[in-house]
């Protein structure tokens, strides 16, 4: 536990166990379950946690509560991370009103199918208010940030905007600091958590930002990740940024997915040549790396370079499934140069541009450079092209 402010408790818990978040994204710095507790004339616990920490998280709640019980449980997202306890303590306190929008209290029944609701439970509208005493929280519907039922919610009394998912990021707080100020890595994880959990919505981001930018903010407080205290324009402006899709960095990111060396040497040598034009580029094997970093340094650059050998009369298999991560969660608004391998039919190239068709507005740059197997003296010229292109 420990103490936001006189009357604000952090009850939230770290994971440093596990391997997979949403079971698909390596946290090798765990990740943070957050909840909060408000003690004012009325008790507002505000989410729980996974069901991973859920004794822990009981045992923390009672030891804060002091005795006390709870009059409410607010719950501003559904999604099991962050409320795989409610039936737990709502058993626990069975006088507790269950608070939320009335999204998420017609979707309880589907993670706690015998949990008795009736007579417990307040549907919160937009901009209705919770009064507790001096604290007071207005919610504000933020839905598909990042799923349907999401409410936000704004305490009036000390500028603490409590965020869900927005503005969350991975790594446990025992990893890395418990305030903003303490993590010197927040981009860096807090892009890619941003990226890979929030990216396909960023309308939805756009319209929830739009609201908050009136709201005199002074604590932003995520389920995930540290708690932001200052400086806040820089995080505000990352995640309008992320959410409009546009680039944060000048350069190149290059993509390869090689199955003998011959695609990867022909990658890095478009590589070299845009160093010596001066021109930044990061370099990624598919075939080796965590997709959804490299899904995050896509969001991060305007411009990317896709080198793939062909394979069973198609993409090789690690940027095909790249490609589909970038259909899947919108990247947009890309210029794209591709290369192709193919020992005796080549047809990596078109196949790639077929799919970044289906996206909005990727620029594909011609040439689309051709590799037989290896690259040899007559393939320079076509690389040489294809790097003054995308300089």
């Amino acid at each position: 536990m420990k103490s936001i402010s006189t009357d604000i408790i952090y009850i939230g818990t770290d994971d440093l166990s596990i391997d997979l978040f949403e079971g698909q994204y390596k946290v090798p710095q765990g990740v943070s379950y957050n909840s909060y507790l408000i003690l004012d004339e009325k008790t507002a616990i505000l989410d729980t946690v996974d069901s991973r920490k859920a004794e822990e998280w009981l045992a923390k709640l009672e030891t804060a509560l002091d005795g006390r019980i709870p009059d409410y449980l607010v719950v501003h997202h559904l999604e099991p991370d962050h409320s795989s306890v409610i039936a737990a303590v709502a058993e626990k306190y069975p006088s507790m009103t269950i608070v939320a929008g009335a999204k998420a209290l017609a979707m309880i029944p589907q993670f706690f199918e015998n949990l008795s609701r009736e007579g417990r439970t307040m549907a919160m509208k937009e901009g209705q208010v919770l009064e507790l005493g001096k604290h007071s929280l207005k919610f504000v519907s933020a839905p598909m940030v990042h799923w349907p039922e999401v409410m936000v919610s704004f305490d009036e009394f000390d500028g603490t905007l409590y965020s869900a998912d927005g503005f969350g990021k991975f790594g446990a707080l025992s990893e890395c600091g418990f305030y903003s100020s303490e993590d010197k890595d927040w981009d860096s994880e807090a892009r890619r958590y941003y990226c890979n959990i929030v990216g396909k919505y960023g309308a939805p981001v756009q319209a929830l930002l739009k609201k908050a930018s009136a709201l005199p903010i002074k604590r932003i407080c995520p389920l995930h990740g540290p708690i932001i205290d200052s400086d806040f324009g820089h995080y505000i402006s990352l995640y309008d940024k992320w959410s409009r899709y546009e680039p944060e960095t000048e350069g190149v990111l290059i993509a390869y997915a090689s199955m003998h060396g011959g695609t990867e040497a022909a990658a890095l040598k478009l590589s070299e040549m845009l160093r010596e034009k001066g021109v930044e580029t990061v370099e990624f094997d598919l075939c080796r790396c965590d997709l959804s970093a490299v899904l995050a340094e896509a969001f991060r650059y305007p411009k990317i370079v896709l080198a793939a050998a062909s394979y069973d009369n198609y993409i090789f298999t690690p940027m095909y499934n790249f490609i589909h991560l970038l259909q899947i969660k919108g990247l947009c608004d890309r210029k794209v140069g591709l290369i192709e391998n193919g020992s005796w039919a080549p047809c990596a190239g078109r196949l790639m541009k077929e799919m970044l068709g289906q996206m909005k507005n990727m620029e594909v740059v011609e040439p689309t450079v051709t590799i037989r197997s290896r690259m040899h003296s007559s393939d320079i010229d076509k690389l040489a092209e294809l790097a003054q292109a995308m300089a």
